[in-house]
């Protein structure tokens, strides 16, 4: 086993600075060469214990940021327009980049796609909860109504 320390979360091993480890094989082909962790020295531990202090600064501002946009984006309404048949199925799905398209238009807050979870692709008309993930720990709900227009 190898003590690395993390330069940038990764899932399933730990956030940013934490010091864990790992099999050596892992930290020597993967995570040093593609520059996600550093090997542990005493060197490296001191300098990151510097870097922490940074780090829970930015975390907790990030939160704040997250909390605020969360606080705004709460149970509001979007509205998607997408091509539907007569009994309100949709012609494909609405994916999560228009949702994120439409909340940066209608509300005027700007999510990336990937932090929006559709459980399943939306594929009919009305009313459907989504979840945005905005920052570990910090979700909230937006509700997409999905509008049908006839195809001409």
């Amino acid at each position: 086993m190898m003590k690395v320390i993390l330069k940038e979360s990764v899932s399933g091993l730990g956030k940013t600075g934490d010091v864990i480890d790992v099999a050596d094989g892992y930290a020597r082909n993967y995570l040093v060469p593609k520059n996600i962790a550093v090997v542990a020295t005493k060197g490296t531990l001191k300098e990151w214990d510097l870097r922490r202090a940074t780090l829970v600064k930015k975390e907790a501002k990030d939160r704040t940021e997250a909390e605020a946009i969360a606080a705004g984006l709460n149970n509001k309404e979007v509205k998607v327009e997408a091509k539907a048949g007569e009994e309100g199925k949709l012609y494909g799905s609405v994916t999560s980049k228009e949702i994120a398209a439409a909340i940066e238009k209608q509300l005027k807050t700007e999510v990336d796609k990937k932090k929006i979870e559709l459980a399943q692709p939306i594929k009919e008309v009305g009313d459907h909860p989504v979840t945005v993930k905005l920052f570990p720990g910090v979700d909230t709900t937006v509700i997409v109504k999905v509008v049908g227009s006839k195809e001409e």
